[in-house]
């Protein structure tokens, strides 16, 4: 399965040290967040990569072409133009990632004990047009899936706010689960960014697209996720 790696980001959480790197390329217990992800993909028989670059990106570039792109076929989705958020990437990036059949989407800044290899199956051995791994994490953001594990809307606790295609949702008779940053897309469903605006949410698009497609959850036994956005996050972490 091709990987699609989320790297353009300002990582504004993260300053001062995306000062003068992406945070791609911020250090975590030695070895940078990009690195970190490839290897871990590479293990689980991820053996061709995009990556998306903006902020600083000529920085990704060298650093992937310093190191020979790990020995894997990496291909750049390049932002530098325009930061087009998470689903504005995808469609940018269709060129190269069409023809996958299925494809595994990664936060360059999430760390987790996953066993990728099993939520590639999961998702390879499903008919959903997107597969999303989640958790019960405690948030203010929870997707909204039903009892067949289909998602069905959106809801913050904090403020109340729901989202749904569906008229007349009630958001308290599904179940709200917590989103990875870590999914599998297909190529059924990349066709439909193409009317999509250059710039624009994933989680807007799924939320669109539920009503027409299959997008599921899938759920890691014990998972334990990190994210690394903000320095006291990186100066913290410890293997999982």
């Amino acid at each position: 399965m091709k990987a699609f790696i989320l790297a353009a980001g300002l990582g504004e959480r993260l300053r001062p040290l995306t000062d003068d790197r992406p945070k791609a390329l911020v250090s975590v217990a030695g070895m940078t967040m990009l690195e970190r992800t490839i290897r871990t993909l590479a293990d689980a028989g991820v053996t061709s990569f995009v990556v998306n670059v903006h902020y600083f990106g000529g920085q990704i570039i060298d650093f992937l072409a310093s190191n020979g792109n790990f020995g894997l076929d990496i291909q750049i989705s390049d932002e530098r133009d325009l930061l087009r958020d998470t689903g504005g990437a995808i469609k940018h990036a269709a060129p190269l990632l069409e023809g996958s059949g299925k494809f595994l989407i990664h936060n360059v800044d999430i760390v987790s004990n996953l066993d990728y290899r099993w939520f590639i199956d999961q998702a390879e051995n499903s008919n959903a047009d997107a597969t999303l791994l989640v958790s019960d994490r405690s948030t203010s953001r929870y997707l909204l899936f039903d009892d067949a594990g289909l998602l069905k809307g959106w809801t913050n606790v904090k403020t109340g706010e729901v989202k749904s295609p569906y008229p007349g949702f009630n958001a308290e008779s599904f179940s709200r689960k917590a989103f990875s940053g870590i999914h599998v897309f297909s190529d059924r469903l990349l066709a439909e960014t193409a009317s999509m605006t250059d710039k624009f949410s994933v989680i807007d698009f799924y939320l669109k697209e539920c009503l027409n497609h299959k997008i599921e959850a899938v759920e890691y036994p014990s998972l334990k996720l990190l994210d690394l956005g903000t320095p006291a996050a990186v100066a913290a972490y410890k293997n999982l």
